[in-house]
């Protein structure tokens, strides 16, 4: 590949005129610099000057001269840390000081084209420089996350995970009490029906519906009424939403007063109980606040506590959302039975759950781990199954279902009640002895409870007479009642004194998350954080397009209000938003997008996430189509005859979308590129059209530097008459481009790529043709490599996989090696199934029958090596471009085992990084949690979801592998990092899915690796961790593709269009703009006036951010001024609001939002 070099810029006036710029720009960059220099001192200043003045800390007993003397060397630790955090800010300002004076001179910008048949990167006028401000490196710097009571690295590194067989209670151990303890203090008994209703699993939604969930509700409905002390609670929207629906305005009201009364309540709120391990943050919100404002506007209640008996773990991510909603106390249970025993032991089943990286206790909710196996009658009632199950009245003798410890329930007489009564009372004491305070928390439910009216008569019916009893007889010393979750939670804080989700005294703090669970023996549920990766990519390709459309909706209709043109414009887009965002909230369920479902489900779930994405990309369509118009009276929607189209296409649910091809003619052809993040974005945008003749221009006329390349339909076989244009340009934030496109014969400037093939002595006949140099070596095993300004990438000459990268900026290889293993499963027993990964020992090498057959393309906008393998290809591909696209690879694998048998294909990266036993995942795309691979637990308990990112380092390096899918991560030994990518699997792991994994799709798994230099000083402090500013970005571009859209051509002209640009002023590149979405007004499906603004600040760590990122990157200490953000539009009103918009927070005067690092905010808005 040439080096593409700095040239002279030709045109554009004279040498002269271009001096004075830069000596002005030279000014102005020493100006600011120095400004930023002279705050960093002044800051330094006052934090000596604080240190300095610090009051005397108060001195206990009898003070000594000594008292003196250690008072001045606390003051002398202080300085030392104060100077060591402000070495790593001045080193900042003196980086961005040199970058701002490099750049003056013109960043190089875009490639383009000298005219003698080379390409350079010119100096453009284009400055773009990385600005931190040195306060907003503090918060990684400083951050040492504020020890807890228990760290869950911590936990882990004390257990012993021993599994020893605790008796009655086989998890746990046995419980003995004191009679007399609740004499002056009588036991306070919260029993809670509950009915769990999974939004599709081993049926459909709709089956679940027609044939149990509706009969619950109208049940429900029913039977709470016949008793005021009869309680319920209920969790998933979706399903209560469908019901609604369905019933009358009478039944209704009588919902509604059940609610407001206490006797119904709705738990989370959520459209459904959402997996906490694969699902990203934004879906996450979108489903909570789809549920909150489904409640609020029907139902007229706000959800105060979270419900989560089903997720397999839980993510610290849910307790911040949870918090940032207003809800003040929260439950879980499934959780690893050691960490359940111990915190058992310790009555620590009541906590305090903080996040790592909150610096004060602002994040701290209160939470309530359940203690047993599982959420079922006969593991809630105390720890004696045996006995619990007795309690089930549902499995009374005669019914379908019975207890599997042989003892049956027995209705409640006056002659057994006392025995009857006694006897579940002594489980109540037990299991009241795990928790601090005497209130106990009781759940009656299971899955699909309640269904039958029997059922209701049965479990309410004995209960009272226990409950009668009980009550009637005070030298028992209980007080037992039917209640809800928050009643529950209630009676605690109510014990201690302390308003609702306040701490009671000596609750201990946790921090950290609960992966990975295990519900017995060595029985890991790592397996689902991979199940089913198809549909797990389709899931985030659909979130990032109703973000999109999200957007783009909300200014278009604001804009078309502004104009005049709101009749025009299809509202009825509204009610295709509202259903796609059901559809994506209905596949975060705990058994969608885990990959847990029977297979018909999966289908169902798969044609709803197709439907909508088909739908969202004509809603974008519909968005793009007014914005771009010159003339919004030109504006005409007509649903048969769209404006535009999208240059991808699916077939159908379970296939990869493939490009389409735009016939090119003399007239150009329009297309318009949609940027979806709120940064600028230097990028090659690529597309199919049907002649290698091609002149890329804007809508101005000037031209743009072009790649052809061929499209091949098999590793060897070129496709005739179809080709890949490429174009690099500068994309504004959220923005529209528009390009232009035409076939032109005497046009030279496009480049055509070099292709070279490794054939490693396959006898195969490769189809070479015209315009494309096509180099054959048929028994060459030499290593080669691709390379662009920042990296020179090799690749082994027998494999054609990934060995090193040697960075420009290192005189030494840096070893990144890929490879490709096999897990299997165990032969006897128990078995990997779509839940559980019980491999049969370390993964053994991936060994091809024949050799691989490796495609090389180069060109001057970028080179990509593509490896074919029997059940994989990998395609590696390296932009040559300054800035985010430039500074990684970005790699695909398309991955087919439908042939294979008990078989997980992983990819292993092997690096020279000394990253000892500690890695570090995502949670849901939110946050970074330290990991770190225990010998003393079996391989698969050492897996970890991976939601976006996974990363190892030592003091040097620190290589981050990206992901646009979630999937099952580790890092089993020094310096290597490890991803399942598809797991097929024959038979059922016994947790009541009843099937194999045996539907296995083509699947493209897509990532970007990512090695960044790390500064010496800059040492991370565990569990707390945060990515670069760099890896921030490189993650939104690659979970947020631009999307194409050419202009369908039509008989008459095209009106003219001209590229958009929404943003007056940058956003702050810490800040990502989750989301826009339009409110719902009181009309049912119709849009209102206001949207919901939601923002993220992220943490960085400032100690790896790149030299250039490519565009113009501030931060601003976390504030943002939303007056004038818009173009053309202006702010009318903003009120923040609590996460999912149930609460109004701080009155807000201004339009100034400012936000801490990791915040997420959401801002009721309204335009003009």
């Amino acid at each position: 590949m040439r080096p593409l070099r700095p040239a002279p810029r030709g045109g554009g006036g004279s040498a002269g005129n271009r001096d004075t710029r830069r000596m002005k720009l030279k000014k102005q960059v020493t100006v600011c610099g120095g400004a930023i220099f002279c705050v960093a001192v002044f800051s330094l200043y006052l934090m000596l000057d604080r240190v300095q003045h610090e009051p005397e800390r108060r001195q206990s007993g009898v003070s000594f001269p000594r008292s003196q003397i250690s008072v001045l060397q606390n003051r002398i630790e202080q300085l030392e840390q104060l100077l060591e955090e402000n070495h790593q800010i001045i080193s900042h300002i003196k980086d961005s000081v040199l970058e701002l004076t490099e750049n003056a001179g013109g960043f190089p910008g875009l490639l383009t084209y000298q005219g003698n048949g080379s390409w350079a990167i010119p100096a453009g006028n284009h400055p773009t420089f990385l600005t931190v401000l040195p306060q907003d490196c503090q918060f990684a710097l400083g951050n040492k996350g504020h020890k807890t009571d228990l760290q869950m690295l911590d936990v882990y590194s004390l257990l012993k995970f021993d599994n020893l067989d605790g008796g009655a209670w086989k998890q746990g151990f046995e419980i003995t009490y004191n009679e007399h303890e609740w004499d002056n203090d009588p036991l306070q008994v919260y029993v809670v029906p509950h009915s769990h209703n999974d939004p599709g699993w081993i049926k459909t939604f709709d089956k679940y519906y027609q044939d149990q969930t509706q009969h619950i509700l109208n049940n429900m409905l029913l039977k709470l009424q016949e008793d005021p002390k009869r309680r319920f609670i209920w969790a998933e929207i979706s399903f209560f939403s469908k019901w609604w629906d369905n019933i009358d305005s009478q039944k209704k009201a009588a919902v509604r007063r059940l609610a407001a009364s206490g006797q119904l309540e709705f738990v989370t709120g959520g459209w459904v109980m959402t997996d906490e391990a694969n699902a990203h943050y934004f879906a996450m919100i979108d489903q909570l606040i789809e549920g909150h404002q489904w409640m609020e506007k029907n139902i007229g209640v706000i959800p105060k506590s979270g419900w989560a008996i089903d997720p397999f773990g839980h993510s610290s991510t849910m307790s911040y959302l949870l918090k940032r909603a207003n809800l003040t106390s929260m439950l879980i249970q499934r959780v690893h039975y050691s960490i359940k025993k111990h915190f058992s032991a310790t009555k620590s089943l009541e906590f305090m759950w903080r996040q790592t990286w909150d610096i004060d206790s602002s994040t701290d909710i209160f939470c309530h781990l359940m203690p047993f196996y599982s959420y079922d009658v006969p593991h809630t009632c105390g720890p004696d199954p045996k006995i619990c199950c007795q309690f089930d009245f549902r499995r009374l003798p005669g019914g379908r279902i019975s207890c599997p410890w042989k003892i049956p329930p027995k209705p409640i007489t006056s002659i057994n009640v006392a025995e009857r009564a006694n006897l579940l009372l002594d489980q109540y004491r037990k299991k009241s002895k795990l928790y601090k305070s005497k209130v106990v928390l009781i759940p009656v439910g299971d899955d699909f409870r309640y269904d039958n009216a029997l059922e209701w008569d049965q479990q309410f019916q004995n209960y009272a007479k226990l409950f009668d009893y009980m009550n009637s007889h005070p030298e028992l010393h209980v007080q037992v009642q039917f209640g809800t979750l928050s009643e529950y939670f209630d009676a605690v804080y109510k014990k201690y004194g302390v308003s609702p989700g306040s701490r009671p005294p000596t609750y201990p703090v946790l921090s950290g998350d609960f992966f990975t669970y295990a519900d017995r023996e060595d029985h890991y549920w790592s397996g689902y954080f991979t199940s089913r990766p198809f549909y797990k990519n389709l899931d985030r390709a659909l979130e990032s397009h109703l973000r999109a459309a999200e957007i783009l909706y909300s200014l278009a209709l604001n804009h078309a209000r502004r104009s005049g043109a709101d009749s025009k414009y299809p509202i009825s887009d509204y009610s295709t938003l509202t259903e796609a965002r059901r559809n994506i909230g209905l596949f975060q369920h705990h058994d969608a997008i885990t990959g847990t479902s029977k297979e018909v489900v999966v289908i169902d779930y798969g044609i709803r996430l197709f439907h909508s994405l088909m739908n969202l990309k004509r809603v974008i369509i519909n968005a793009a189509h007014f914005l771009i118009l010159w003339d919004k009276n030109d504006y005409r929607y007509d649903q048969s005859s769209l404006f535009l189209h999208m240059d991808d296409k699916r077939q159908n649910h379970d296939t990869l979308p493939e490009k389409v091809v735009i016939k090119l003619e003399s007239l150009p052809r329009y297309v318009v590129v949609l940027n979806p993040i709120e940064q600028e974005r230097p990028c090659v945008i690529s597309v199919l059209a049907t002649s290698p003749q091609v002149r890329v221009t804007l809508i101005d006329g000037s031209t743009l530097p072009t790649q052809v390349s061929a499209v091949w339909k098999s590793p060897t076989d070129m496709v005739t008459d179809i080709y890949q244009i490429s174009f690099v340009s500068r994309l504004s934030a959220l923005g529209l481009a528009v390009f232009q496109l035409t076939e032109s014969f005497n046009y030279r400037a496009s480049v055509k790529s070099n292709v070279v093939i490794y054939l490693r002595n396959r006898d195969v006949t490769v189809s070479k043709k015209e315009p494309f140099s096509v180099k054959i070596l048929e028994s060459s095993t030499d290593d080669f490599f691709i390379e662009n300004q920042h990296m020179q990438v090799w690749f082994n000459g027998v494999t054609g996989l990934m060995e090193t990268i040697k960075r420009k900026d290192d005189q030494q290889k840096q070893k990144v090696r890929v490879e490709f293993m096999w897990y299997g499963t165990r032969p006897f027993k128990d078995k990997s199934g779509a839940y559980l990964f019980l491999p049969d020992g370390e993964a053994k090498a991936y060994i091809s029958k024949q050799a691989a057959i490796t495609r090389v393309t180069k060109g001057p906008l970028f080179s990509e090596v593509v490896t074919f393998y029997q059940h994989f290809h990998q395609i590696v591909r390296l932009y040559n471009l300054p800035g985010v696209e430039g500074l990684s690879l970005d790699v695909s694998i398309v991955v087919d085992i439908h042939d294979q048998i008990n078989r997980e294909l992983a990819m292993r990266l092997s690096t020279s990084i000394e990253s000892g036993d500690t890695f570090y995942t995502d949670l849901n795309g939110f946050q970074i949690q330290a990991r770190k691979y225990f010998q003393k637990l079996p391989l698969q308990a050492n897996f970890y979801p991976m939601s976006t990112m996974a990363y190892i380092q030592d003091d040097r390096f620190r290589l981050t592998l990206h992901t646009a899918q979630s999937l099952g991560v580790s890092s089993i030994r020094n310096g290597q990092l490890e991803v399942i990518l598809d797991r097929r699997l024959m038979q059922d792991d016994n947790r009541g899915l009843g099937q194999g994994l045996k539907d296995n799709k083509v699947t493209c798994n897509r990532f970007r690796i990512l090695l960044e230099k790390r500064s010496a000083s800059n040492k991370d402090s565990q569990p707390v961790s945060f990515p670069s500013l760099l890896s921030h970005i490189t993650s939104m571009h690659l979970n947020h593709e631009v999307l194409a859209m050419p202009i369908i051509p039509r008989p008459q002209n095209v009106p003219p269009v001209r590229s958009w640009h929404p943003l007056a002023t940058p956003i702050p590149c810490d800040f990502h703009m989750l989301n826009m979405r339009t409110l719902q007004s009181e009309v049912v499906s119709a849009p209102g006036l206001e949207m919901a603004l939601i923002l993220h600040r992220k943490g960085f760590d400032c100690g790896l951010a790149a030299k250039n990122l490519g565009f113009n990157c501030t931060t601003t200490q976390g504030k943002l001024s939303l007056e004038g953000l818009f173009q053309g539009l202006d702010i009318r009103s903003v009120q923040p609001m609590s996460l999912s918009l149930l609460y109004p927070t701080e009155p807000f005067n201004s339009s100034l939002v400012s936000m801490r690092p990791m915040e997420i905010s959401t801002f009721r808005i309204r335009l003009v």
